[in-house]
């Protein structure tokens, strides 16, 4: 056999031995197995019904009878740990009768139980537990995020009762607590928080200014000088709080908040 028959019988062996390997690659398993066929489905619409409301089942409006009112004190230190979600539905169930029960949660020893108070209360929307969330809202000694959050919950609850809070945590030593009162503050459609909101402009914090006044542009739609706000320093700001004092005392005694559904009205 001369050298290039060699050559050329070692290519039909390499080649046989290629083929050979996928053919064993394709049939390592059962014929048909991982083969997929598209097939056309008959696709009905399901059926028109009426919308549903949110909650399907309504909320217990009854006063809690003395065992319910036993059974909601005892799921009160459930609030923290591994049943806290199912304790919290048990709350939804009992409904908003359970509130004075509830509230006395925001004065127990952990902080996740007092957060969790609060977003129950937000799940019942229970606008008669806004007065605690204000007492929670503005107490001194209670972390900035449980703080934060019962203001957040009694502004959409019942926003007229939270003008206190805004006042109190307006002027607080932590800038998180003065920005989360000058953000909330354009939920707030009452005349009292625009000069609270204004008194904010010149924090030392710009953030803390530049939320106020944005609020303060939604609540009023008074169209102030154009500012570089991003970049402001708080000798800025100050400067530019004292047009918007002049504005205020200009139309505080006829201002009216609008609707924010309908445009404002032409002065």
């Amino acid at each position: 056999m001369t050298l290039s028959q060699r050559h050329a019988y070692r290519w039909i062996l390499a080649l046989i031995g290629l083929m050979l390997g996928m053919a064993q690659t394709l049939w390592a398993e059962p014929p048909g197995r991982g083969w997929v066929i598209p097939v056309q489905v008959p696709y009905e619409a399901p059926p028109k019904g009426q919308d549903l409301p949110a909650e399907s089942v309504p909320q217990n409006t009854k006063p809690l009878t003395p065992q319910e009112v036993q059974r909601a004190e005892a799921l009160l230190p459930l609030l923290e740990g591994a049943q806290e979600f199912w304790a919290m539905g048990e709350f939804v169930h009992l409904g908003e009768p359970s509130v004075p029960v509830l509230v006395k949660g925001l004065t127990m020893a952990g902080p996740r139980i007092r957060y969790n108070v609060i977003e129950t209360i937000a799940m019942l929307k229970a606008a008669s537990a806004a007065p605690a969330l204000v007492a929670a809202a503005k107490e001194l000694n209670e972390i900035p995020r449980v703080r934060e959050h019962a203001l957040r919950v009694a502004v959409r609850l019942d926003a007229a009762k939270a003008v206190d809070a805004i006042e109190v945590m307006a002027k607080d030593q932590n800038s998180s607590i003065r920005k989360a009162a000058a953000f909330e503050a354009r939920y707030v459609r009452e005349k009292a928080v625009v000069p609270v909101l204004i008194g904010m402009i010149a924090d030392e914090e710009r953030f803390v200014g530049l939320s106020a006044v944005q609020s303060l542009w939604i609540l009023t739609r008074h169209e102030s000088e154009f500012r570089d706000w991003e970049t402001s320093s708080k000798l800025d700001r100050q400067e530019w709080t004292t047009e918007w004092i002049e504005w205020w005392n200009s139309q505080k005694d006829s201002f009216e908040m609008v609707d924010p559904k309908r445009p404002a009205r032409s002065r």
